[in-house]
């Protein structure tokens, strides 16, 4: 078994998985697609044909971020005109 197989490992029922986290954090943004976490959850989502879900909650994800950064801008403009 290779070390990037090794950082993820699912639960021997399936209803979990452990994420190895390595203790550096990717500083770009194409570093960061090559880490070995985000290799080992693409491989994970491909494998066990989880596309489909995976994109249902990545929007999720993005719109509630979009939202707070949304809101968060609002306050600010709110704030500088007061």
């Amino acid at each position: 078994m290779s070390k990037k197989t090794e950082k993820v490992k699912l639960s021997k029922d399936g209803s979990s998985i452990d994420f190895v986290a390595s203790d550096n954090l990717p500083t770009s943004t194409k570093k960061f697609r090559q880490s070995p976490e985000i290799e080992g959850f693409y491989r994970f989502i491909y494998e066990n044909d989880l596309r489909q879900e995976a994109v249902v909650v990545l929007d999720g994800i993005l719109a509630r971020r979009r939202d707070e950064r949304d809101a968060a801008t609002a306050a600010a403009k709110a704030a500088k005109k007061k």
